[in-house]
């Protein structure tokens, strides 16, 4: 699939309507959708618990906190990409403060060309972290059929006066012999005993 059909979903943080509205217009809805605001860092600590971004675009300061902590705990816990908008004259010990986490910045005011430039290497930037989430979800159902087959192996060593390489062993021709999956045959081995 090419990147140009993905669609990225925004939560735009900034205190100030008229950079939301003007920000948001920036924005195809055919690539960015859905963009929701908060107003506040403790409205879009809200708004993230209860849904995933892609992107979360911060306008720094905010009413309740600059918004530093919260973008470095957006890189950290979170599986966004995180842009966020500081003004030009501290913008160097934001980027120095931030960078370490993974944060995107750039200074204030800027134009709109830098900002599609920066949703660019956001794209980059999630496409990667959708690569790691794939690698951490096949190993952990990888783990997952591990401890299964575990637990069967065991279940075989008690309940048939198996050895542990023999319980392995016959796990793994079943699953040969059958054409199915050492899973599926734990499975099976552990209804069938419990």
């Amino acid at each position: 699939m090419s990147f140009k059909e993905r669609i990225y979903s925004i939560l735009i943080v900034s205190a100030a309507d008229h950079f939301t509205s003007a920000f948001t217009d920036l924005l195809p809805e055919t690539r960015y959708f859905p963009i929701q605001t908060a107003a506040s860092v403790s409205a879009a600590k809200r708004i993230l618990a209860e849904q995933p971004f892609d992107f979360v675009i911060i306008n720094a300061p905010l009413p309740d906190d600059i918004g530093t902590r919260f973008a470095i705990d957006t890189c950290t816990n979170q599986q966004s990409a995180v842009l966020l908008l500081v003004k030009n004259d501290i913008y160097d010990g934001i980027h120095d403060q931030v960078v370490a986490y993974g944060v995107f910045t750039l200074p204030k005011p800027t134009s709109k060309s830098t900002i599609l430039h920066a949703l660019n290497w956001m794209e980059s930037a999630r496409e990667r972290l959708r690569q790691f989430e794939k690698k951490t979800l096949s190993i952990q159902e990888k783990m997952a059929e591990i401890r299964l087959v575990n637990q069967a192996k065991w279940i075989l060593i008690r309940e048939l006066n198996m050895n542990e390489p023999d319980a392995h062993r016959y796990i793994a021709k079943q699953a040969m012999d059958r054409c199915i999956t050492k899973q599926t045959i734990a499975e099976e081995i552990i209804k069938t005993y419990t």
